[in-house]
This record gives C-alpha cells, structure tokens and sequence, in this order.
C-alpha cells in the first residue's frame, strides 16, 4: 500500500496523475464566459461563483447555492489574474467563469468540513464557493421517531435538494486533515 501524497492539507491518492500547480483546468475545455467580479469575498480561483447583482455580475457561491461556475485562474488576463492560484480576485475584475464543457476536469477547492472524498463521489456547493461530498435525500424530521405509513408521510417539494445539485465528480480521493485543500474533479453537465 502506498502513503497518500499531501496536496495543501487535504491527502489525495498518488495513483491519479499530477495536479497542475498553478492552473485550474487539468483535462478537457470547458466553456468560459468573462463577468465582472462584484464582491471579492472568497473568489479565488477554483471556487464556485453565483449571479450578483445583474446577469453579467458574479460573487461566492454559498452552500446549497445555484452557481454559475467556478472561477478559472490561467484564462484570466495579466491585469486581473491574481499573483497564484491561492490568491483572491479583486473587485470589478474581468474574472474567467468556467462553466460545463465536455469532460471538462478541473481543481475545486474542498470544504473544511469535507472530511473524507472517494473518486466518483458527488460534490455539492458548501460555504465560500468550496465543495464538499453530497449526502443522500432523507426526509428530516424535528422529532426523533420515524416516518412510517403513507398518512404520517411528509412530500418533498420542489427538484432542487436543501444541498442542491450535484456540481462535479470527484476524479481522486482525498482526506481533509484540518482545512480546505484541493481535489480534482469532473464538472458535471
């Protein structure tokens, strides 16, 4: 058994190919659209962006949040393409969205609180545009006793889970040890 290889502070499986150190898009082309950056908060590259303001305005995804796409970094013009890939964007910047092109993979940054990531694992927007690893549908209920019978049975409303959809597939393993680190995954379609 090999030791699994640190990529920043998340270990990731050292059978799946390099990670390109100071790009996002490893394989495929994916589309790219420019928008202006309205709020700066957490845009880094390889994070997930959502509409603001107006339809050509993009800031952080939240978790269960509709993104748009995830930021790119080597796309971005020298004047507002950031020192690395773990430096911000500044506000009003023209920032490289990437959106669903054919098996177009890329690195996601991972939420804190990710844990533990298989390949082939759904990722889902978690806080700050990061992703983490998708739970399966449940009905939630505010008491500790099941739902049994068809009567006592809460409907689900609405196709979109509280997590929201599924925005990548995870082409490696990785562990989180204490914060966030990289993963390479597969934008979903």
């Amino acid at each position: 058994m090999t030791t699994p290889v640190a990529y920043g502070s998340a270990t990731a499986d050292p059978g799946v190919g390099p990670q390109p150190l100071n790009a996002i898009v490893v394989d495929g082309q994916p589309d790219v659209q420019y928008l202006n950056l309205e709020t700066a908060t957490n845009c880094y590259p390889g994070r997930f962006v959502t509409k603001g303001t107006h339809d050509n305005d993009v800031a952080v995804c939240g978790a269960g949040g509709v993104p748009v796409g995830v930021l790119g970094y080597e796309q971005a013009s020298k004047k507002d393409r950031p020192a690395t890939r773990a430096t911000i964007y500044v506000v009003d910047a023209q920032v490289p969205v990437l959106k669903r092109g054919k098996g177009a993979t890329v690195m996601l940054y991972l939420s804190a609180d990710a844990a533990t990531i298989v390949k082939g694992d759904k990722l889902v927007c978690a806080a700050a545009g990061c992703v983490t690893k998708a739970t399966a549908a449940k009905f939630a209920t505010s008491t500790a006793a099941a739902v049994l019978g068809g009567t006592a049975s809460p409907t689900i409303a609405g196709s979109i889970p509280t997590e929201g959809l599924p925005v990548a597939t995870a082409e490696e393993s990785a562990t989180v040890v204490d914060i966030g680190g990289w993963i390479m995954a597969t934008l979903e379609r």
